[in-house]
């Protein structure tokens, strides 16, 4: 019996130390892009729909680069995340520039996503055995969510600190999530000064969560939760993370936790491109994307 699952990719924000576009970033032997790969393994492991979050500038360089191509193998959707896609009631300040969070971007799919589906980073390299895991979780289970996290060591970069959510897991599942924005080493500060250890094989979320459509409902009240408040903050966010840190506080949902023992590869500065080409110049060289079009 099959079983429908859609791949919500968040491809809308810019990559402010990369320095560009990072979604659009040849990286493949034939000039893919890392979401190409992405979404290949995530066609492999049972999903049959993909819908990309961007902004509508980019549009057209998009679909020409990459959406055109990926649409020849999947069922291919897009959403545009713009700021004032707000719930009703609300009106979006004239000088606010910046997308409204990764919450946002969610909040902007709830007309195109009607199955379980999966929401993951445009330009994050996952793996094909995350894309199995979260998979089967969600045909197994259809009312919690879950995530697929990683080994801290499998995701630093040695051309600077990093950002990543430390996961609190107790028995498999998710308990919460803090937020440490400057990693380096297996080590994080808060002042500059002082670093704390962190052990390699901490579980860290890389934003691969899986979801029931119901999600829709619980974004929206948080999201005028969080209008309420910070509607004229010009560079608050409203983040995916928090929206679910809130329903396991209230025992509304429980989230499995699933872990990657691959290595994780991205491009957070320009410098770590040439490792993430070898990188994948390597698994296709070994027949891991022969499929791959």
């Amino acid at each position: 019996m099959s079983f429908d699952a859609t791949l919500v990719v968040m491809a809308a924000g810019m990559g402010s130390r990369f320095g560009g576009l990072k979604q659009l970033e040849p990286i493949g032997p034939k000039g893919e892009a890392l979401l190409d790969f992405s979404v290949y393994d995530a066609k492999e492991a049972g999903f049959n729909k993909v819908v990309f979050v961007i902004k509508r500038e980019i549009e057209r360089d998009f679909r020409e680069l990459v959406g055109n191509r990926i649409a020849k193998f999947i069922n291919v959707d897009y959403v545009f995340q713009e700021v004032y896609k707000l719930p009703e009631g609300f009106v979006c300040p004239f000088d606010r520039v910046k997308p409204w969070g990764t919450g946002h971007a969610v909040y902007c799919c709830r007309d195109k996503v009607n199955t379980p589906f999966a929401v993951i980073n445009a330009d994050d390299f996952y793996g094909k055995s995350a894309f199995v895991q979260i998979y089967n979780q969600l045909k197994e289970n259809n009312r919690d969510y879950c995530m697929v996290g990683f080994r801290l060591a499998n995701t630093l970069t040695e051309n600077g600190s990093v950002s990543r959510g430390v996961c609190d897991i107790v028995d498999g599942e998710l308990k919460s999530i803090t937020e440490r924005t400057k990693i380096l080493k297996c080590k994080y500060t808060d002042d500059d000064i002082n670093w704390i250890p962190i052990p390699e094989d901490t579980v860290v979320s890389m934003n691969m969560w899986g979801f029931q459509p119901d999600i829709f409902d619980y974004i929206e009240k948080g999201l005028i939760e969080f209008l309420n408040e910070n509607i004229n903050v010009p560079k608050s966010e409203f983040y995916l993370p928090s929206v679910v840190s809130d329903l396991i506080e209230k025992n509304i949902k429980s989230v499995k936790v699933m872990v990657a023992e691959d290595k994780w590869y991205g491009v957070t500065y320009k410098e770590d491109k040439e490792n993430v080409v070898k990188a994948i110049y390597n698994k296709v060289a070994t027949g891991q994307y022969d499929g791959l079009k």
